[in-house]
């Protein structure tokens, strides 16, 4: 695919990014489904008798991941095309390195949608973190009553963790969705472990109201935010083993005999480089895909929400803009924004002048990120040498840059709910 470039004339059928305000300075469009998903089609989002639905999660007041990522519509390089209008129809998508964290080229990156089973990758990570994977679950009656997709689990089936894991993201099991929940102490539980996760990693338009993906009360999550958690699945192991994983043998139950379990994943084995993936449908989320492939040293990855097989499956307008993302690549285009390692409040506060947190931190990939050393922690005013002129001068323009961007952000965002009304 060729080195996008920009056109004369904007991409028909597409939303623009941004408008010229009469001062001439560039602000955001009004983003569709700001705040939560599009309504319901059915009724799987009702709350049970006596529950009320979850209030919408609420927004940050800049937009994480960059300025940019606050855009709506298509949020491109500058000095790029947008991919064909034609190729893509997906209401939602995001491109990025799985390695640096940039952000290629989005669409409504934080416009809120329904994750469907790509929510199964949260799991996932939760499962990893919190389970040994040779440990062994026995197979409940309940387990294999899972409405949607499910693998085959019977009661009395003996099976690992590991076996689940792989069945869950190879093939979207549901029965086994419930099975590793219960073994993470109960449904509740492990959407509180999820959502905890989903908040460490900063993906702070994530709700997870069922552990498979099948749509409940308050579920929510957008592009931008599944990129965050398919990087961060992707940095284990056993996630990026499982999502490369053609086929493995399952163990049957009693009566029933052993089987073999196969990915569903379109592009496994058929588009150049492509590492894995996850896929996902539910008739309020619509077709949603998440999926990553390395050429030329780069490991790209896309999500994509609320797609439909018009004018092509979900994998192929996934492929598509896998091939846009390695032109953009290979064209040396200035990313747009940035997949942030942890939630925002625990990211440097550049702000704070001299000050240093001490104190270790969860990384994204349960590693423990050791605090600054004695010397790290010391003041400009001490064996460093640093002058207290330099010193002062350096923090206070430091701090007039990030007041001016803080400031310009907060006035982006309230031009967008004021035109939401």
């Amino acid at each position: 695919m060729a080195a996008p470039r920009r056109s004369q004339q904007g991409t028909e059928g597409q939303a623009t990014p941004t408008e010229q305000s009469p001062t001439g300075q560039r602000t955001s469009v009004p983003c569709p489904n700001h705040d939560r998903p599009p309504a319901p089609v059915d009724t799987s989002e009702e709350p049970k008798p006596g529950q009320r639905s979850p209030e919408p999660l609420p927004i940050p007041e800049e937009p994480v991941g960059g300025t940019r990522m606050g855009e709506c519509g298509l949020v491109v390089p500058s000095g790029a095309d947008a991919p064909p209008a034609g190729d893509v129809t997906a209401a939602s998508w995001v491109l990025s390195d799985l390695d640096t964290g940039d952000v290629i080229a989005a669409k409504d990156p934080h416009t809120r949608e329904r994750p469907a089973s790509l929510i199964k990758a949260l799991l996932a990570v939760v499962v990893i973190r919190n389970l040994d994977l040779d440990e062994q679950v026995v197979g409940t009656q309940e387990d294999a009553e899972q409405e949607g997709t499910r693998i085959g689990l019977g009661p009395g089936g003996e099976y690992t963790v590991r076996q689940l894991l792989f069945s869950l993201v190879m093939r979207s099991g549901n029965d086994a969705a419930h099975a590793l929940a219960v073994k993470l102490g109960g449904v509740d539980e492990a959407l509180e472990k999820m959502n905890a996760l989903a908040r460490e990693l900063g993906a702070l338009d994530t709700r997870a109201a069922t552990p498979s993906g099948l749509d409940g009360p308050g579920m929510s999550t957008s592009a931008y935010d599944l990129s965050l958690v398919f990087r961060a699945a992707m940095k284990h192991r056993e996630f990026a083993e499982a999502v490369a994983t053609k086929s493995i043998d399952f163990p049957g139950y009693p009566g029933k005999a052993g089987f073999k379990v196969y990915n569903d994943n379109k592009l496994l084995g058929t588009y150049e480089g492509f590492l894995g993936g996850k896929t996902g449908f539910t008739d309020d989320a619509r077709h949603t895909y998440l999926g990553a492939a390395e050429r030329d040293g780069h490991r790209l990855a896309v999500v994509v929400l609320r797609g439909e097989l018009n004018p092509a499956p979900v994998a192929t307008q996934a492929a598509k803009l896998l091939d846009y993302g390695f032109a953009l690549k290979a064209d040396r285009a200035a990313p747009v924004g940035k997949l942030v390692d942890k939630a925002p409040d625990a990211q440097p506060k550049p702000e704070g002048g001299l000050e240093t947190e001490t104190t270790d931190a969860a990384t994204a990939d349960g590693t423990t990120a050791i605090g600054p050393t004695a010397d790290a922690d010391r003041s400009a005013f001490g064996s460093y040498g640093v002058p207290l002129v330099a010193a002062a001068g350096v923090g206070l323009l430091v701090a007039l840059v990030m007041w001016l961007r803080k400031k310009r952000a907060k006035a982006a965002r309230a031009a967008r709910m004021a035109a939401q009304g």
